[in-house]
């Protein structure tokens, strides 16, 4: 119980009663303190303490106080005597409790492996609700050693059990698929290395699979692609893992994605077996979600590139006029005033040439005409480039919404995916979901 305690919780866990004073042995002081320190820790932590360096020392203080003795006698008291069993026996009693005993172990077992090493594997926080399980049940826990020689010995059993489960759910053929992830693949150098028995560095599927997926690109996203695609070709049961939960199988898949091919190879089958599909079943959502996030990115580089590249081109040739609203106001008049005359001879003399040019470029760095630039740009990189992951994406991902705001979206996606292998280069508009997905001001490109 290593804890601040305040005075308030001190006065509300560490006072004795009147009738706790009565329980008290009447003659030698270190075992009246001994025993009202064991009766206390008792009844908050529902255990004994094993060692005096179990007892907070603010809390021994508070308990010699009210016996009107020094805590230094502590250190006369038998710790592994009779005086101190007998003193146990009687703080059990006293609060309807019994020692721990061989058949309360397969109880504890039983109950650890259906209600809490399915949700758990913590050893911490079995041991904490091990103990809590005593105390609900009136027992008194065994030793700190014992009970997590307990603890360790059923999640074992569960582990041993779960792995056996889950390897007979793997039919032969998805058994070699994923001895074929630890297999070398010679001739491979484009990733991640791992060390064979004589330390020679091979590339294996496995190690592949680990990598990250690199800088933002098409190579990024094909890249990624192959990693789905080997996943989703083990074709795992849909419901392997449906009565794991998510903490277990994270510790799964972080185990087997720190261990090399080598020791991954060393295990036993069944245990080979549930840490590569562990693994594999969660890196399959972790590759989809990095794989969207790659698209997103792709895209946005795609149209920042464009604008750059327009902005860039337009700069060059921009010259910024001031005071546009005197020229067109000098425009205007010099026109209406003589609107049969001819431009060189009635305007030119008013806003020159040169100053009309400027203002015409000055327009096409905005509105619709800077717009479609950009625009034409964009499609321009995506069809000799990036065109090549669209049909892959779209076969490779499955897209859904529940909101009705994004089915437009969803209806879109689905168009292009049926017409993913269409060679067509123009589509009536109206055999297009346009609405709701394509800006308005696009459509008017």
């Amino acid at each position: 119980m290593k804890r601040n305690w305040s005075p308030d919780e001190l006065a509300a866990h560490w006072t004795l009663t009147a009738a706790e004073l009565q329980l008290l042995p009447d003659r030698v002081d270190y075992n009246r303190l001994g025993f009202a320190a064991h009766l206390k820790f008792f009844e908050l932590e529902g255990r004994f303490p094993e060692f005096p360096r179990d007892i907070p020392t603010v809390a021994l203080s508070a308990l010699a106080t009210q016996l009107r003795l020094s805590p230094s006698v502590l250190a006369c008291y038998d710790w592994s005597g009779r005086a101190r069993k007998h003193h146990r026996a009687q703080i059990r009693t006293w609060f309807g409790f019994r020692p721990f005993m061989h058949t309360d172990r397969h109880a504890l077992h039983a109950w650890l492996h259906q209600d809490v090493l399915p949700n758990d594997a913590h050893l911490q926080h079995l041991y904490d609700m091990g103990l809590a399980w005593c105390r609900d049940h009136h027992l008194e826990p065994p030793t700190t050693g014992r009970l997590e020689r307990l603890i360790r010995s059923a999640a074992q059993t569960y582990e041993h059990a779960l792995f056996e489960a889950t390897s007979e759910r793997l039919t032969p053929a998805i058994q070699q698929r994923l001895d074929v992830l630890l297999q070398p693949a010679e001739g491979d150098h484009t990733a991640d290395t791992a060390a064979t028995d004589d330390d020679t560095p091979v590339t294996t599927p496995f190690a592949l699979l680990k990598t990250d997926p690199g800088p933002v690109g098409l190579a990024s996203v094909l890249q990624e692609l192959a990693k789905l695609q080997r996943v989703t070709a083990l074709a795992l049961p849909s419901d392997l893992f449906a009565a794991v939960s998510p903490k277990r199988l994270q510790v799964y898949r972080t185990r087997a994605a720190t261990e090399p091919p080598r020791e991954m190879r060393r295990h036993p089958a069944p245990i080979r077996y549930t840490l590569l599909a562990a693994f594999c079943w969660q890196r399959r959502q972790e590759i989809i979600d990095g794989l969207v996030d790659l698209l997103v990115l792709v895209i946005h580089r795609i149209s920042v590139r464009a604008e750059r590249k327009v902005v860039k081109e337009l700069l060059q040739d921009l010259e910024r006029v001031d005071g546009k609203t005197t020229l067109l106001y000098k425009l205007a008049e010099a026109t209406l005033a003589q609107p049969n005359g001819i431009v060189k001879d009635v305007v030119f003399p008013v806003v020159g040439e040169p100053t009309l040019n400027a203002l015409v470029k000055e327009y096409r760095t905005h509105g619709p005409v800077y717009r479609h630039h950009v625009h034409t740009s964009f499609r321009r990189s995506y069809s000799h480039h990036y065109r090549r992951m669209l049909p892959l994406i779209l076969e490779a991902l499955a897209f859904r919404s529940n909101n009705t705001a994004h089915q437009p979206v969803i209806d879109a996606l689905t168009w292009l995916k049926t017409h993913r292998d269409s060679r067509q280069q123009f589509v009536p508009c109206q055999d297009i979901p346009i609405e709701g997905v394509v800006r308005p001001q696009l459509q008017e490109l």
